[in-house]
């Protein structure tokens, strides 16, 4: 196993990334895309250009050039997993840079699907709903566990979801089993989106 530290809104990183990768000589069957930042929470008469950069840049601009530069290591038939979230589709206020750069996320999903068929490359999205991960403790901050108990109360399944259930379903879909399935999203939130 080769560790690679980096930022995947950086290209030169992620050019490390890959050359590292390339060392193998096996090429990518799977590439999942995970990268994603809120940037905190902030109306939109309060942002900054460079707090809309850097968010921006982790959630999309990472997704999106993670994808590019690891396309001449992509074997043929491989599958692409970008992570998207339920965020893409919801207009919570104060989270403007964040919602929209998913939801840029979900769109290159089904662009993708279009540009890499002739290499026979499938491309699909995650979107997960909250997740028991240091991420969703650090958005929720000081009212973790009273925020937890709140959206148990409104998911449908009465908590909030397991970082392994997110990972079973990016499996799902980087396996053959989901062989005929190429530029949907896979919504994993436990039905939240659906109240």
């Amino acid at each position: 196993m080769t560790g690679v530290r980096g930022d995947a809104s950086v290209v030169a990183d992620l050019e490390r990334l890959y050359a590292a990768v390339g060392e193998h000589g096996r090429g990518i069957d799977v590439l999942v895309a995970n990268a994603g930042g809120g940037g905190g929470s902030a109306w939109i008469g309060e942002v900054t250009e460079d707090r809309f950069d850097a968010a921006a840049a982790l959630t999309f601009r990472g997704t999106y050039f993670t994808v590019q530069r690891a396309l001449p290591l992509l074997n043929d038939g491989a599958t692409i997993v970008l992570v998207s979230s339920i965020a893409a589709g919801n207009g919570t206020a104060g989270h403007g840079i964040y919602n929209a750069s998913k939801a840029a996320v979900r769109s290159l999903a089904r662009t993708l699907t279009v540009e890499l068929k002739g290499r026979g490359i499938r491309v699909n999205a995650v979107s997960p709903g909250p997740t028991d991960t240091r991420g969703f403790a650090n958005f929720a901050g000081e009212r973790g566990e009273e925020f937890a108990k709140h959206l148990a109360e409104v998911i449908p399944v009465g908590r909030i979801g397991r970082p392994e259930e997110v990972a079973s379903a990016v499996l799902f879909l980087a396996s053959g089993e989901s062989s005929f399935i190429a530029g949907a999203e896979l919504v994993v939130d436990g039905g939240m989106s659906q109240t």
